[in-house]
């Protein structure tokens, strides 16, 4: 018996559901840390699920939008929420910054990929399809940090983020242009934003910063 041949629809929904999970966990565990109710949990977590995608699908004109699409994730959301915040109050965890970074990272690779592989999709060029990927990829942790009334992460703990996505989207253009198979391409570009972003979180690597000499 042969086995099943995984099309590209379920590939591409399987990573969707899975950034959107890893995603909303980091928006949870957040929200937590500002000892947020159950409703700013769910915003926050809301916020930085489906964030990305949706500037992604206005800026692309895609309707309709990817979680009324998927209208069930909205209650797989809440679902999550509810058991997260039950789960942190018996459990007494400890949540650091390091526990929301590892969530974030794996969103960040996986919603690279699938960013990418719809704005290509759509016949954007490669250049619109690759800022696609990085926009669905950063702009959900954004949203979270400013509504947890913090600078996002993204623009001044100097590690490397968008560029890690930015370098996974040229990843995932160049596997299309060689013809790789549709789980290679995918699982490509996810693995080098994830294990650039891991790398800069292990090591420490940042980039370089702007200084500026003030006068008196």
């Amino acid at each position: 018996m042969k086995p099943p041949v995984i099309n590209f629809s379920t590939l591409q929904s399987a990573v969707e559901i899975t950034a959107t999970l890893a995603f909303a966990l980091s928006g949870l565990l957040a929200g937590a840390r500002k000892q947020l109710d159950v409703v700013g949990l769910c915003v926050v977590a809301g916020l930085s699920a489906f964030g990305g995608g949706t500037l992604r699908d206005v800026l692309l004109d895609r309707r309709p939008f990817f979680w009324v699409e998927h209208a069930d994730w909205l209650w797989a959301l809440m679902g999550l929420c509810l058991a997260a915040m039950l789960l942190m109050r018996r459990r007494h965890l400890a949540l650091t910054e390091r526990a929301i970074q590892w969530p974030d990272a794996l969103g960040l690779g996986l919603f690279t990929a699938n960013g990418t592989l719809v704005a290509l999709d759509a016949g954007m060029p490669a250049i619109v399809a690759v800022l696609m990927g990085v926009i669905t990829a950063v702009f959900g942790g954004v949203l979270r940090d400013i509504v947890c009334n913090e600078i996002p992460a993204a623009f001044h703990d100097h590690r490397p983020y968008a560029l890690c996505s930015f370098v996974g989207g040229w990843v995932l253009v160049s596997a299309v242009t060689l013809g790789w198979p549709q789980w290679a391409t995918i699982s490509a570009a996810a693995a080098t934003a994830v294990a650039l972003r891991g790398l800069a979180l292990w090591t420490g690597w940042t980039l370089p910063a702007w200084r500026i000499n003030a006068r008196r």
